[in-house]
């Protein structure tokens, strides 16, 4: 599933000093998330104006780009508490640089930055609401309205004024806040986007960190404690650093829980625990169910048996667990690796006289042709959404020598956008929506045959794979169902 993209990475830390090398590889670990731009912001006192200053550092690029001079962590991002952000854009154009986060603002209670996952699906009401009042924007994300709403607040305290903001927000979002004395754990009250809280302890300090996944911990050395829960507003200051307890908030819960299943399918990493599972697990259980729903094809003893290939990389966990649990039931097939990915393409190339989808995807993926000629050939992939990669992919394969070609598909056909935070195209986009049948698009994508997981198979997975998550997920991609009301009219690229 190549055509829908990550969403962003948040990360914060408290009462540690050199916090913004600590949030560097925080960052770095989180960098599959988002590859647009990214940012840090620090919080520290200023000798010369004798007062705490926020400085920031923020650029279009990957995290080891954007911080590749030593001297900006030993001059310019001071502090012992930082948040940071690496960004994929689902509301606000990727071009403007304003848009790159975290925002950080004075105000007449002090400073305030913000870094935001998701997207806030009353975002269009939201800022008309503001324009009519005469706000002026700095930017066309929906991140900057979290700051319009705190800093217009008439409650007196900033703890108040951050939790008024907070309850006007719908939709999905996962945020840290950080101001002059505190940082400011938040997750939606249907929980759509994932944050986890970490411990970190060095040279007889104790720091506490929150991040979208648990891999960024296990890159500084961190110890995962438990994720912030869908609705909780979490408080770290430095009684809670010396003591452990926290302050905690609850927003109301007007919808329900419903956590986001495309983490598990596609955007998480396999070593990060999410919604307190291994995403590897759940990966795992998810292509077994997919052996029972679709099995690789029976062969003549005399035959040699299907060959299993993933789309690498998000594919590989579920390939895996499909392969062993197709040996379970009966079949002869064998995992190869028959993809290669290349992890070095940048984000623009030229392709002069050629076809620019076809050579984006030979930029990607190659064939390993002596694993594929002859054979029975079955892909595994996480998902297909607009179906160019996919189609594209078989035509490699093909190319290749490859007898037969089957395609699997880890994940129910996408039928819907989403407007929680993830870049899913338009309805009329979405390659399961322009054909009558699975057998029409199988013959569209010239493939021997095609198969989905269930909506149902899909569910049944993840619970067994997660059976500590009593709470509910959001599948509205793959249903329509959408648990947050959404503002007609609203598009997917409204503010670009």
């Amino acid at each position: 599933m190549k055509s829908v993209q990550d969403n962003c990475g948040i990360f914060g830390i408290f009462n540690m000093p050199d916090a913004a090398r600590l949030t560097y590889f925080g960052l770095h670990a989180l960098q599959h998330r988002g590859q647009e731009s990214c940012g840090i912001v620090t919080s520290t006192y200023d000798e010369h104006k004798k007062r705490r200053v926020m400085p920031a550092r923020r650029d279009f690029g990957l995290v080891l780009d954007t911080f590749d001079d030593p001297s900006i962590f030993n001059n310019q991002l001071l502090g012992d508490a930082a948040i940071g952000h690496t960004r994929y854009s689902t509301s606000g154009s990727s071009l403007n640089r304003s848009n790159i986060q975290p925002f950080n603002v004075h105000y007449k209670d002090g400073n305030l930055a913000v870094a935001h996952n998701g997207n806030l699906s009353n975002a269009r009401e939201l800022r008309r609401a503001f324009s009519e009042r005469g706000t002026l924007f700095q930017s066309t994300s929906d991140t900057e309205q979290i700051l319009h709403l705190i800093a217009t607040s008439r409650r007196k305290k900033q703890l108040d004024q951050i939790i008024d903001a907070l309850m006007q927000l719908e939709g999905g979002f996962a945020l840290v806040l950080l101001t002059d004395d505190r940082l400011f754990a938040v997750r939606d009250p249907n929980g759509f986007r994932p944050l986890a809280l970490g411990r970190y302890e060095a040279s007889g300090r104790t720091a506490y960190c929150v991040a979208s996944e648990t891999c960024a911990f296990d890159m500084i050395g961190a110890t995962y404690i438990r994720d912030v829960k869908p609705g909780e507003i979490l408080i770290i200051d430095r009684d809670s650093c010396a003591t452990g307890e926290f302050q905690s908030i609850h927003l109301p819960a007007r919808y329900g829980i419903s956590q986001c299943i495309f983490e598990y399918i596609y955007f998480s990493r396999p070593d990060s625990r999410i919604y307190g599972e291994m995403v590897d697990k759940v990966r795992r259980k998810i292509g077994k169910q997919l052996a029972h729903d679709a099995p690789v094809p029976r062969v003549n003893a005399e035959e040699k048996p299907p060959i299993v290939i993933s789309v690498p990389d998000s594919s590989n966990t579920a390939t895996l667990g499909y392969v062993n649990e197709c040996h379970k039931l009966g079949y002869r097939a064998r995992y190869e690796i028959g993809l290669i990915r290349n992890h070095y393409v940048g984000r623009t190339f030229i392709a002069p006289g050629q076809d620019k989808r076809e050579m984006k995807v030979r930029c990607k993926f190659n064939t390993v042709d002596g694993v594929l000629r002859n054979r029975i050939v079955v892909v595994v992939d996480d998902s297909i959404v607009r179906g160019t990669t996919a189609k594209l992919l078989v035509k490699m394969i093909r190319k290749a020598g490859a007898k037969e070609v089957h395609f699997r598909v880890a994940s129910p056909s996408v039928v819907s956008p989403c407007f929680y935070g993830m870049d899913f195209p338009s309805h009329e986009e979405l390659i399961a929506n322009r054909f009558g049948s699975i057998e029409e698009l199988g013959r569209w994508l010239n493939v021997d045959s095609l198969a989905y997981l269930s909506v149902h198979s899909l569910m049944k997975a993840v619970r067994r794979g997660n059976r500590k998550a009593k709470k509910g997920y959001c599948n509205a991609c793959f249903t329509a169902n959408y648990p947050v009301p959404i503002q007609t009219g609203v598009t997917k690229d409204e503010n670009d």
